[in-house]
């Protein structure tokens, strides 16, 4: 049996099966071993970096003891008495052996602090007096003492009042006097008892005595420590060539965490470092130690390791689990598609060996041969029945045939028939529809006519209520004629009351006038009087000011009182352009009542005209009905004929139209029993 093969390998079950396992092999070994070396960085990572902090916290403790005891020092010095009394002493003296013997007794002060302190290098006492001169204990040089008073750090020394300044490396030194990189802390020295501030203090301090403090710390392997100020600019590094110039890393500047903390960071190396970090309590600088991250991470380095050696095995182990799959599974279902495929091709003989396995495929093998089987008895028992169909078929075609011959001719007869049966129906549909459209224009015309017979007995009842409505119109604006004189008449009336008002105002206001005169007579005369018209006096005051107040009110009322004269003239004025209007009125009323009387009579006799036209509608609207009726009748046996005669043409087209389709059905059923005789004929059943 000729084998069949793929066109694409990936296309295979077995190798689908093989990618499957495959990658979820590799897949599940590598994110386990990932995740458990992601996991174990961030372990170490976050310990180390909480290690770190406690250690550089610890170490920045102890410079903050160290930096404590310089500052003690400075204000040891700023609360010396003997120190102040030599200055005064310098300053009350009058020669210059005096203020010389003054500065030396300073300046052996001044070394006796530093005799005990190896690690101090210069004490400098830098004058803020004129009369005063710079003192100098150490290996600084009193001619430094210039260049020193021009400084930015000496200027904020005197601002900050009394209080340490820190002072981290110059790019010169501070006062250059050795080759060593320094560091200062500087006060201002105040006189407790004059309060006056005569010098500036300078501590110079080797910068390796604070690298030697944290020199034997180490944080892990190429790990670094160093301090920098509030610019973030070294002050002690193992590189000197970088002190005063800015680090590596950058470190937050906002919130808790620009104090003290650890954080990742990328150096400017481009490499990732955990770096540790404490402000010190005495200033605003930093102790930082760094430590690449690589170097923390190195030991979990052998976990990744461990995991590609795992992925290397899973994926052997995989190959073998996809090779056994191939073998067990997909061979058996290549042999089984070839089986079917040269069944697919006819050969009905074919039978598969796999059906001893136990498992699916075994039953897959089974139930192919079954079907096989199954298939080869079917197309036995159709070729059969295939040329018992072709044969009848042949008979029926014969029998159709001749039907069809018979059906067609009855079907011309019977359209000739129905074609003049339809011919009357036409002619009679159009008689009756005649009819009833001159019925439709007959009931609207008996429409129309009840509607202007109901519309003229309306006119004739409006113009009788119009005629009614004019005569109480007319009597209405008599009434209001007679009102409107009236009225002028009360106006002229009221009219001259108003002059009496203001006569009567005219008198009242002389009356005030002769009162205000008795008034002013009284209170003459009460004056006259002395002490015994002072009474009297307050009476005539009071009577003063009532006649006043009286004229004032009759002022107002006679404003209104002219103002109301001015309202009745314009109101007469009115009254008498409105009077003529009336009488045009009354005659305009009157003459609508005669139209409408002229109308009334008009509309009688139109009302009886309409009925002489109804009675001649009626009449012939029952002509109508009787030609009406007689086409109905007429149109529906003609109706009646034609579909009579159509039902009949129908029933013999159908018949000519079944007959032709048995035609075309034996014809088909012959072709298909042919064509079904030649598939057969492909199968292999022997």
């Amino acid at each position: 049996m000729q084998e069949t093969k793929l066109g694409s390998p990936i296309k295979s079950v077995g190798m689908k099966l093989f990618l499957i396992i495959f990658c979820s092999i590799i897949a599940c070994v590598l994110t386990v071993g990932l995740m458990a070396y992601s996991k174990s960085k961030q372990i170490v990572e976050s310990k180390v970096s909480d290690a770190s902090f406690q250690t550089v916290n610890q170490v920045a403790n102890n410079l903050d003891v160290i930096f404590k005891t310089y500052e003690d020092l400075t204000l040891q010095i700023l609360i010396d008495k003997d120190f102040h009394e030599t200055v005064r002493t310098m300053l009350d003296s009058g020669d210059d052996y005096s203020k010389f013997e003054a500065s030396r007794k300073l300046s052996d002060r001044m070394q006796s602090y530093i005799m005990g302190n190896s690690t101090i290098s210069n004490l400098i006492l830098l004058p803020l007096n004129p009369e005063l001169s710079a003192v100098t204990a150490g290996s600084a040089s009193a001619g430094s003492a210039e260049k020193l008073l021009q400084s930015e750090w000496f200027k904020q020394t005197v601002d900050m009042a009394g209080k340490t300044n820190w002072i981290p490396p110059q790019p010169d030194g501070l006062s250059g006097s050795g080759s060593t990189q320094t560091i200062g802390v500087s006060r201002l020295l105040k006189d407790s008892m004059s309060n006056e501030a005569n010098y500036v203090l300078l501590m110079e301090i080797d910068i390796s005595t604070l690298s030697s403090r944290y020199s034997d710390v180490v944080l892990g392997k190429d790990s670094e420590m160093a301090v920098v100020d509030g610019a973030g600019n070294y002050i002690t590094y193992h590189d000197e060539s970088l002190i005063g110039k800015p680090m590596k890393v950058s470190l937050p500047t906002e919130g808790d965490e620009a104090e003290h903390g650890s954080a990742k960071v990328n150096s400017t190396d481009g490499t990732d470092v955990l770096a540790a970090y404490k402000t010190f309590e005495a200033m605003n600088w930093k102790l930082v130690g760094t430590i690449p991250v690589k170097e923390l991470v190195r030991d979990a380095k052998a976990i990744q390791t461990l995991t590609w050696i795992t992925v290397a095995v899973a994926a052997v182990l995989a190959v073998l689990i996809g090779f056994m799959v191939i073998r067990t599974v997909a061979h058996p279902l290549v042999k089984l598609r070839n089986l079917m495929n040269e069944g697919s091709r006819g050969n009905l003989t074919v039978r598969s060996e796999m059906e001893n396995r136990s498992d699916e495929i075994g039953e897959l093998g089974v139930s192919f041969n079954v079907m096989m089987a199954q298939i080869k008895d079917l197309a036995v028992q159709t070729t059969r029945s295939a040329e018992d169909v072709l044969l009848t078929a042949t008979d029926l075609s014969e029998a159709s045939r001749k039907t069809a011959i018979s059906a067609k001719e009855i079907a011309v007869a019977t359209e000739e028939i129905a074609g003049g049966a339809t011919s009357l129906a036409v002619e009679a549909e159009k008689g009756n529809d005649l009819t009833a459209n001159i019925d439709v224009m007959m009931k609207k015309v008996i429409d129309a006519n009840q509607q202007m017979v109901r519309s003229a007995a309306e006119v004739e009842k409006a113009s009788e209520q119009g005629t009614a409505y004019m005569g109480v119109l007319i009597e209405k604006t008599g009434m209001t004629e007679e009102m409107t004189r009236s009225m002028v008449e009360k106006v002229d009336a009221l009219k001259e009351s108003t002059g009496s008002i203001v006569k009567i105002l005219d008198v009242l206001n002389n009356l005030t006038k002769q009162t205000n005169i008795l008034s002013l007579n009284a209170t003459i005369e009460a004056a006259r009087a002395g002490a015994a018209g002072k009474g009297f006096m307050v009476v005539a005051d009071e009577i003063r000011k009532l006649a006043d107040q009286s004229r004032q009110s009759i002022d107002v009322v006679g404003q209104i009182t002219e103002k109301i004269r001015g309202e009745i003239d314009e109101t007469v004025s009115v009254l008498s352009d409105a009077y003529p209007l009336f009488q045009e009125q009354i005659g305009s009323v009157k003459e609508a009542n005669q139209i409408f009387l002229s109308v009334q009579g008009q509309m009688g006799q139109f009302a009886e005209k309409l009925d002489v036209v109804t009675d001649s509608i009626s009449q012939l609207d029952q002509s109508q009905l009787v030609l009406a009726e007689a086409m109905t009748n007429v149109s529906a046996v003609a109706e009646e004929s034609s579909a009579t005669s159509e039902e009949v043409a129908s029933l013999s087209s159908e018949q000519l139209s079944i007959s032709d389709g048995m035609v075309r059905l034996s014809e088909k059923l012959d072709a298909v029993s042919r064509e079904l005789k030649n598939s057969l004929s492909q199968f292999k059943i022997s």
